[in-house]
């Protein structure tokens, strides 16, 4: 996996907390992102920083959480905030 790529992966936690920033449920994520609820429930549930499912798929969530303006930030104190108003 490349820097780049690892750059891009979100936690588990990352994801849930960006979900409920933004107030939508796992099945309007899978919804937005076109992919399926277990593919979200799996990826919220894991407990590790690397998901089970693809770095493709893990994009196309993060992309449909960052279009609603939501922001991944990385380092050493991954989270979330959101980076405009609804």
């Amino acid at each position: 996996m490349s820097q780049r790529d690892q750059r891009r992966l979100v936690t588990a936690g990352q994801m849930r907390a960006a979900r409920a920033l933004i107030g939508i449920s796992q099945t309007e994520l899978a919804r937005r992102a076109g992919v399926s609820v277990p593919t979200v429930k799996r990826c919220e549930s894991e407990g590790r920083n690397v998901p089970s499912v693809s770095i493709e798929t893990q994009s196309k969530l993060r992309s449909a959480l960052e279009a609603e303006g939501v922001e991944f930030t990385n380092g050493e104190n991954p989270g979330v905030r959101l980076f405009r108003s609804r």
